[in-house]
């Protein structure tokens, strides 16, 4: 289907606004996806605060002109799916690893965060990265620990003491 210029430019603010906001990208090739596992990744990606747009080339390239993705130019050849992560730097690494697992047509092209590229095999990088509430947590396990510790020693030096005034 063709599109008109003002749908093109429609479009290129659509996505440029999104990598504006975004704190990482992730791009990959959807070829020979099917329209309903296509339909639950977007659904997944909306549940999960991912903006996934499937983009012409050309157009992709000017939108994110001027972002931190500009390096991701280069990935913008054959069939574009590109997925900005809004809440979470590392929900569309996340989604699109567990979705690429699934379908194995589906293929990860390339992912940027800060304005790095980062190749595909290293999609853990932000795959793996704890979400807000696992830091959280893993903060807490931390001090709780670090606190029980400080508490058995202080009660260690109070029974030493007592005994030695005994």
């Amino acid at each position: 289907m063709a599109l008109g210029l003002e749908d093109k430019k429609a479009i290129v603010a659509e996505v440029s606004e999104a990598a504006k906001t975004a704190l990482s990208a992730v791009v990959a090739d959807s070829r020979g996806v099917t329209v309903s596992n296509m339909t639950a990744l977007r659904k997944e990606a909306r549940e999960a605060g991912v903006y996934v747009r499937v983009v012409r080339n050309t157009l992709a390239r000017r939108a994110v002109e001027g972002t931190d993705f500009e390096c991701l130019t280069e990935s913008f050849v054959g069939p574009t799916l590109i997925a900005f992560s809004n809440e979470h730097p590392g929900a569309a690494a996340r989604l699109l690893k567990a979705f690429a697992k699934t379908n194995s047509k589906f293929e990860v092209k390339a992912l940027a965060f800060n304005g790095e590229l980062i190749p595909a095999g290293d999609i853990d990088r932000l795959a793996t990265l704890p979400t807000y509430d696992e830091a959280i947590a893993k903060l807490m396990s931390v001090i709780q620990g670090a606190t029980s510790k400080f508490v058995r020693t202080l009660a260690a030096v109070r029974d030493q003491k007592e005994q030695e005034a005994a």
